[in-house]
């Protein structure tokens, strides 16, 4: 399916913004987005951009909710309490009365501008930032993947797509392969480069795919740094064998995605990778837990105190497989993801596993393929790029699949969406709070307002959205991004290249006690045992 010609005003926007230039990959109205350099009050701006008070509203913090007032001055919280005093003229005032004001949302886990199965994901570092700042995101993670295994050509790379961000981000780092090269990078990316996490695929067997011996010295290696690992845990050498065995049945279509990894094998890979991070003694951070049996082995792991974090996705919350059956390819392809997305019946499971805090935030591996992409796999759902759009929509979705049903208060729906991941990715206080000191990175939502969902409306460049027509309550009306209005009355105020690179260091609150625990193993080994030599 083609994505329609951007119309006349965009394009003249496209030649004043040549970072944007992605031919044909902008359908939105020109009113969506306001010219950089043009009048900020008048296009959702906060005057000079630097004084903002917002009043009235409901301040929420993961740690508690309150009737606040919030100043902000060059992109940093300055107080936070009652009736704070207008004071100078050129501070720009927002009635927040009846909403709530809360930290903007950090996404631990995308993909923009991704080489992957053949092709690119169609969201660059500034799509997916207009995408996330108008849904309530100011922070995303994304995930760097090597050149030929190669960690530092992998961040050069990135750096350069990054170019044109337009809101904060960090990075996690891919690791495909082990040699004494790799660690040493690994070594450098923490201590110079702020990477503190290292993902490594248990699947895509013969591209990302890691061995159970690269995964052992991985995980020793990120526990000396200080870092987290980080897994995709489904059984890549079983997930080969099930593709195998569909396209011998004769099952070809996206249902045979589906099929062909089901949820024993992500079960399986997170027991697995659970049980070699109890074996060194080191936190695991499992990425996109789709399924129950994934999550019981989660839960099973906390029960006995190890520290292993669940991150499930938007995805996997709200969809079931069902739409993999659809007998129109465009539809049933856009929702082919690893793992995939299950059957009826895991949401809710995983649903009650985040509020009861087994899971401890939530993702979107916004990872997105427009349909003339996803056709690639037409007559082989192998051939699909793998997955969905999320990063626009995570903070509505949570919102009201979450809050409205009374399944999580708005405090933990600031610590699901924000607090945490800041708080494992050990940038907090300075992000994912709304305290004195801490970034300027803010939403305001209106529990009262309704939104519907689609492609026709979204700010990514697919032409397709998982989320089609869903409707919802609970709306993100202003997003702030380091003290500067950036989303407000359904308009963008973007500027390519605003984006800011954020460092984040080692060793966050998940290592704490390693070293002891490290000691008392050793203690209770009773080895080396003295003995006299055999025969003497």
């Amino acid at each position: 399916m083609a994505t329609p010609a951007p119309a006349p005003s965009l394009r003249l926007l496209l030649l004043l913004l040549p970072l944007l230039a992605v031919a044909g990959a902008l359908s939105h109205p020109a009113h969506e987005f306001c010219a950089v350099g043009g009048d900020a009050a008048g296009c959702g701006g906060g005057g000079d951009g630097t004084r903002i008070l917002i009043k009235g509203g409901t301040v929420v913090n993961a740690h508690r909710a309150e009737e606040a007032d919030v100043y902000i001055e060059d992109g940093v919280v300055v107080a936070v309490r009652p009736n704070i005093p207008v004071g100078a003229d050129n501070v720009r005032v927002i009635d927040a009365t009846g909403k709530y004001v809360m930290p903007g949302g950090i996404d631990p886990h995308t993909h923009l501008e991704m080489e992957f199965m053949g092709t690119v994901t169609i969201d660059d570092f500034f799509s997916g930032h207009a995408a996330a700042l108008a849904g309530g995101t100011t922070m995303h993670i994304d995930f760097v993947i090597p050149v030929n295994g190669n960690l530092t050509a992998g961040l050069e790379s990135y750096k350069h797509k990054a170019a044109k961000a337009a809101m904060d981000y960090g990075f996690h780092m891919a690791i495909t392969k082990w040699n004494d090269e790799v660690a040493r990078e690994m070594e450098v990316m923490v201590k110079e480069h702020g990477i503190n996490s290292f993902k490594f695929f248990m699947a895509y067997k013969g591209s990302l795919m890691v061995t159970d011996d690269l995964l052992l010295q991985g995980l020793q290696k990120c526990k000396s740094l200080g870092a987290l690992a980080m897994v995709h845990a489904e059984n890549g050498d079983a997930v080969a064998e099930g593709q195998q065995r569909m396209i011998d049945l004769g099952i070809t279509g996206p249902e045979g995605h589906a099929l062909s990894r089901p949820p024993i094998l992500e079960g399986e890979a997170t027991a697995r990778a659970i049980r070699l991070a109890k074996f060194i003694n080191t936190p695991l951070y499992v990425v996109h837990v789709m399924s129950i049996d994934a999550m019981d082995e989660i839960a099973k792991a906390k029960r006995e105190g190890q520290r292993v974090i669940g991150e499930p996705v938007v995805s996997g919350l709200v969809l079931d497989d069902s739409w993999l059956w659809d007998p129109d390819f465009t539809i049933a392809s856009k929702y082919v993801m690893s793992p995939p997305i299950r059957e009826a019946g895991h949401g809710k499971a995983l649903q009650a596993a985040l509020s009861s805090g087994i899971l401890q935030l939530v993702g979107t591996d916004h990872c997105t393929f427009n349909s003339t992409q996803k056709a690639f796999g037409s007559d082989d759902f192998r051939k699909i790029p793998n997955g969905v759009n999320g990063l626009e929509e995570r903070m509505h979705i949570i919102w009201d699949s979450m809050v409205e049903t009374g399944k999580i208060s708005v405090t933990d729906y600031v610590r699901v969406t924000s607090t945490e991941c800041a708080k494992i990715f050990n940038i907090f206080p300075r992000k994912g709070a709304i305290l004195e000191g801490s970034d300027a990175d803010i939403i305001i939502l209106n529990p009262e307002r309704s939104f519907v969902m689609g492609a026709h409306t979204h700010h990514s460049r697919s032409n397709t959205n998982v989320y089609e027509g869903r409707k919802g309550k609970g709306m993100v009306e202003i997003t702030i991004s380091r003290g500067r209005v950036v989303w407000e009355d359904g308009i963008l105020n973007l500027a390519p290249g605003s984006g800011r690179y954020v460092m984040m260091p080692p060793f966050g609150y998940i290592f704490d006690g390693i070293e002891k625990s490290d000691a008392i193993y050793r203690a209770s080994l009773r080895a080396p045992v003295q003995r006299g030599k055999a025969g003497a």
